[in-house]
């Protein structure tokens, strides 16, 4: 039994015995020296903020590098982060300061460096030894533009174009500038008046590296020799010069034109292109030159032994090729393949064998970065089949609408879940394995399993396997292929309440020991699932649709009566289609011609085959109502135990249930409080036809409130104004005085301060911040079940609190977490016996033994908007409120296990995550996290057991924090390593006879020509040397405390891979002293210096 520790809980109490009426003085008193039996255990040292991972494809990529010894991959993007990946399970997400966009990055191969270069003209040198690449070095340029950048391979000299069309030299090793420059006036014959453009393109000659290769955006190329510093040859043409590529020779190289051109030069004839294809040109009589086409952006020209060499480019297509999808061309030898991308493409790399230039390349893939995918391209295959991508990067395929995180599932539900969706797997990849194979996985310290599941505008959800910091999608079921869909705009019905994307998933319920799962859609649907291995065809699928109203003078139904399933004549062909309403209707419109009892959508009347895994237990639908549309659904609770579902929304409360596949409650919210309705409701105001669009931006989680209502009892002006300054997009209730459901959750309890044991009901929370009880009368288990009604009758227990209510949960006498009944997962579609002893079968019921419900009592934790209580029961006293926040309010809000614990976690919109004790609500974290800047942040945040959490961070990524201490220490251990120790590949044997006669790769002494002793000193003010931060991603938001602290050093030593010395005052106050980086640099480069390559 789990124990938990309070300290000062008297002086707790009396601090809020004021809360209790004078008349309940004497049962709190009791539930107060009950308490204190009860030992909480968590405290503040317990918790530690930090991000953990980042999934999904980078968002707005704009570069992309290859280090083809490490095979790591890089992509950066328009908003200055990096994202690192190697081989599958390998991944880090890293973020430059300024935010700027990223649009260039270089390895140094084999070395476990990257240079980022910046749109705020910036070069940042990333250490990849750690497994959190921080910054070593930072060079700011203040009077030049950085348009490219060019590192050898085995050079410590960055070459850097810059818009004036000027070169300057990076020594990466101390990142100061040489004194060598390569001016644009000197590159290009003086007789040319014109400044020949930008920069874009520079490269040595793979055969002399005194050879520089200067592509100016004009179609001015130079061949520069950095001995004699001056011109060998100009190359100019008329068109505009995208990229330049080197044949490995060094006798030619090709460039891409914006006239879609592709030129071929020989090195000693600078008059003409030796050769000129257009590969996408209309080839005209007469020896006319072809239509121009678009520009060809980028290209690659690739060696093989074998055989033809491979030229690769992007763009380039005709003009006339309207519509057509972005292309990728491979030409090789007298073929060409257009390989069509569904999405414009960024950039792309051909992953060669050697990382020589100057050796036969042998490429084996491509890999094209896309705008919102990563495709790798086989080259050695038939057809250039792509291989299947093992990256988590599809969680933007449909728009993410909707998540949800459970930790510590059962131990079969993944295997099940991957094996009925190993069959949804695509056919026809390549063969081969994942190119992209280095680093090293990080050691697996969870053992418990992880499963996020997102809900997508297209109606699909997908299961995504997220045990031990990694990602892996698990299986995809696409709840839209239950309705008619209309082919084009024209047919589509006229009962749609969104403009787009009908089938959007807005609220998730899941019961992991069942495997039932529920949905709620933004058309005012709801979906039940049941999880089966076995394939069925469904004949006719179960319907209902509800009739749920907003009325103020006219109750439609009397408290707990059963409403009687009316057949329905205007709702197709489907004979189970019925209408549970109290006024029965002949047709689909009503007397005066508005819309009436007709669904947002039309379920499929045909057979429907489904596949093994979640298939189709119940459609509910919400009609029209004398032409008012249905309104969204904003709670939805299903409960395995009780075969029962519930759902609310602005109008009111519905519960089925979906074993008889009958309506048992349709109360509209003001009928719930039956006598006891504390507020003044106004007659409602004619309603708008229709709502905001169900896109990605609109989508409004359920538990998230209306901005404009009526105040609860105890909220005050000043509360009230800040509601009213809250977004409008946060709800789609509009301004009127409309309660809506907010949270519901079943559960076997005390219903009545008379009770005198627990028995199964519902407890409802609503936006105004009251909560009621909702009593369940179950008939017996098996046969009887499933013919006997179950009734349901309001209990009359009401309770309040300030802002409207997110979540609810109950504790036992001991103060563990008692979780709601659930009946454990068997196959629905089985053998007579395995029935036969299904019908013996109970539910788990997980509330006390009948010996000990007398005597114990529960406490509930209700959590609102504004405040937490914790209430005894049955006495309903509140014995412990804490006020979470007064000016801002809470999003979300968790009640999880941590460290054989419970905790209350919430987020708040201004930013702050915060922890607190249960059941004293005592806080135990504060931390500003993050400031809520979109509503997808609020649709998607959510806390799970185990100190885990995440929320969209953009469209496509999901991050991953943790609030736990002990997973923030052991998270070291869990990530990855990027570098791994790797010989580098032995250099091209230059053969007898080159090496006699000469004709061999000619090396330069780059250190002679650009050193200080040679070249002098860089202008002072050209550029800025900015020491980085040097190596540890400062743990954001630690605990407070001396424990935080030494937790946070112990981080920084880890990472570093050194311990630190004597900590001077400037180092502590800065985590790492730049001049002890500038060191260690140096001494890294001396002791590799004269060494050969593949000793290391």
């Amino acid at each position: 039994m789990r124990k938990f520790n309070i300290r000062k809980v008297l002086d707790g109490l009396t601090a809020v015995s004021a809360v209790a009426s004078a008349s309940s003085a004497a049962q709190q008193q009791q539930a107060g020296n009950r308490e204190t039996e009860i030992q909480e255990t968590l405290q503040s040292e317990h918790f530690q903020l930090c991000k953990t991972v980042r999934h999904g494809f980078p968002y707005q990529p704009s570069a992309l590098a290859f280090d083809p010894v490490q095979k790591i991959l890089a992509i950066g993007t328009q908003t200055g982060a990096l994202r690192l990946f190697g081989r599958p399970g390998v991944e880090c997400y890293c973020q430059h300061d300024s935010g700027a966009a990223v649009i260039q990055l270089q390895f140094l191969i084999n070395e476990g460096a990257l240079v980022s270069a910046l749109a705020d003209d910036t070069l940042h040198l990333w250490n990849l030894r750690q497994k959190r690449p921080a910054i070593l070095h930072s060079l700011k340029f203040n009077r030049e533009r950085i348009t490219f950048c060019h590192l050898p391979f085995q050079s410590k000299w960055l070459y850097v174009g810059t818009e004036r069309g000027n070169i300057h030299i990076v020594n990466v090793e101390s990142f100061t500038l040489s004194g060598y420059v390569i001016m644009w006036n000197k590159a290009i014959e003086l007789s040319s008046k014109s400044h020949p453009g930008p920069v874009v393109h520079i490269s040595d000659n793979p055969m002399d590296e005194g050879k520089l290769l200067i592509g100016f955006e004009s179609g001015t190329v130079v061949l520069w020799d950095l001995k004699s510093k001056k011109a060998d040859y100009r190359y100019t043409h008329d068109e505009a010069i995208h990229s330049v590529a080197w044949h490995h020779e060094g006798k030619q190289f090709i460039c891409s034109h914006s006239d879609g051109t592709l030129t071929i030069w020989n090195v000693k004839s600078p008059t003409k292109p030796f050769q000129t294809i257009t590969p996408h040109g209309k080839q005209l009589k007469d020896g006319k030159k072809p239509e121009p086409c678009k520009p060809i952006l980028k290209v690659e020209y690739k060696t093989t032994r074998a055989g033809e060499p491979f030229i690769i480019l992007s763009g380039g297509l005709s003009y006339d090729t309207v519509g057509r999808r972005p292309c990728l061309t491979v030409m090789h030898g007298k073929s060409t393949a257009v390989l069509e991308m569904d999405y414009s493409i960024v950039d792309f790399l051909t992953l060669c064998e050697t990382p020589y230039p100057n050796d036969f390349q042998e490429p084996y893939a491509v890999v094209v970065l896309l705008e919102k995918d990563l495709v790798l391209i086989d080259l050695a295959q038939n057809g250039y089949p792509i291989f299947e991508n093992p990256y988590p990067l599809t969680i933007h395929e449909s728009p993410v609408t909707c998540c949800e995180y459970f930790a510590d599932c059962p131990v079969d539900l993944i295997p099940a879940l991957y094996s009925v969706g190993a069959r949804q797997k695509r056919q026809g990849y390549s063969k081969k394995e994942w190119p992209i194979s280095g680093g090293n996985w990080g050691v697996i310290t969870q053992s418990y399993s992880e499963i996020i599941i997102t809900g997508h505008a297209d109606g699909s959800i997908k299961f995504w396997d997220a045990s031990a910091i990694t990602l892996q999608v698990l299986y995809k079921l696409k709840t839209a292929k239950v309705f008619e869909k209309s082919r084009n705009k024209d047919e589509r019905p006229n009962t749609d309440i969104v403009d787009e994307d009908p089938y959007a998933i807005q609220i998730i319920s899941w019961c992991a020991e069942s495997r039932m799962l529920c949905i709620a859609g933004v058309s005012a649907h709801v979906i039940i699932y049941r999880f089966s291995k076995q394939e069925v065809t469904t004949e006719v699928i179960p319907m209902l649709e509800v009739r749920l109203l907003y009325e103020i003078n006219d109750v439609e139904t009397p408290d707990g009566e059963q409403v009687p399933p009316v057949p329905t004549p205007g709702t197709g062909s489907n004979p189970q289609s019925i209408v549970p309403q109290s006024h029965p209707s002949t047709s689909s419109s009503s007397s005066d011609g508005l819309r009436d009892n007709v669904p947002c959508l039309k379920v499929k009347n045909s057979p429907l085959k489904q596949s093994p895994g979640y298939q189709i237990e119940l459609v509910i639908q919400l009609v029209w109502v004398s032409g008012e549309p249905p309104q969204q659904i904003t709670s939805l609770a299903i409960n395995s135990a009780y075969g029962l579902v519930v759902f609310g929304n602005c109008n009111g409360i519905a519960m089925v249930d979906y074993l008889q596949k009958t309506v048992l409650l349709n109360l509209g919210t003001i009928e719930l409080y039956g006598s006891n309705d504390p507020y003044r409701r106004e007659p409602r105001s004619p309603r708008k036809a229709r709502q905001p669009s169900g896109g990605l931006c609109d989508i409004n989680e359920g538990t998230v409130v209306p901005e404009d209502r009526c105040k609860s009892p105890t909220s005050d002006v000043k509360d009230n104004s800040f509601s009213r300054s809250r977004s409008s997009s946060v709800t789609s209730i509009d301004k009127e005085s409309r309660e809506a459901i907010s949270a519901l959750h079943f559960c076997e309890t005390f219903t009545r301060k008379a009770d005198t044991s627990p028995s199964p009901c519902l407890w409802v929370g609503t936006t105004l911040g009251t909560v009621l009880v909702i009593v369940l009368n179950l008939p017996p288990g098996g046969e009887q079940r499933l013919l006997q009604p179950v009734i349901v009758s309001p209990s009359g227990t009401i309770l309040r609190l300030k802002g409207a209510i997110l979540r609810m949960a109950f504790l036992d006498t001991t103060g563990s977490l008692v979780p709601p009944a659930h009946e454990p997962w068997r196959e629905h579609y089985e053998d007579k016996d395995e029935k036969e002893k299904a019908k013996k079968r109970r539910p788990v019921s997980v509330s006390p033994s009948p010996s000990q419900e007398i005597s114990e009592n529960q406490y509930a934790v209700i959590c609102s908007e504004k405040q937490a209580k914790v209430i005894s029961l049955p006495s309903q006293n509140c014995i412990y409120k804490q006020n979470i926040t007064e000016t801002s309010f809470v999003l979300r809000g968790d009640i999880v296990s941590l460290s054989n614990s419970i905790c209350l976690a919430c987020f708040c919109a201004n930013g702050h995550i915060m922890t607190f004790s249960l059941p004293s609500l005592r806080p135990l974290l504060d931390v500003y996290y993050l400031p809520l800047t979109n509503m997808r942040i609020a649709r998607t945040f959510c806390f799970t057991d185990n100190g885990q959490a995440l929320y969209l961070v953009s469209p496509t990524e999901i991050q991953r924090l943790t609030y736990s201490q002990e997973t923030c220490e052991n998270l070291q251990e869990m990530l990855g390593e990027l570098f791994t120790l790797v010989e580098t590949p032995e250099a091209p044997n230059r053969g007898f006879f080159k090496g006699l006669f000469g004709g061999g790769a000619q090396s330069l002494d780059r250190e002679e020509l650009f050193g200080e002793s040679a070249s002098g000193k860089a202008s002072r003010s050209l550029a800025q040397h900015i020491p980085g931060p040097g190596g540890i991603e400062g743990v954001k938001g630690a605990a407070s405390g001396v424990v935080g602290e030494l937790a946070r050093a112990r981080l920084a030593l880890d990472e570093r891979g050194q311990k630190l010395g004597e900590l001077e005052e400037k180092t502590a106050a800065m985590l790492y002293s730049a001049d002890s980086f500038s060191k260690h640099a140096h001494e890294m480069m001396l002791k590799y210096k004269d060494k050969k390559w593949y000793q290391f």
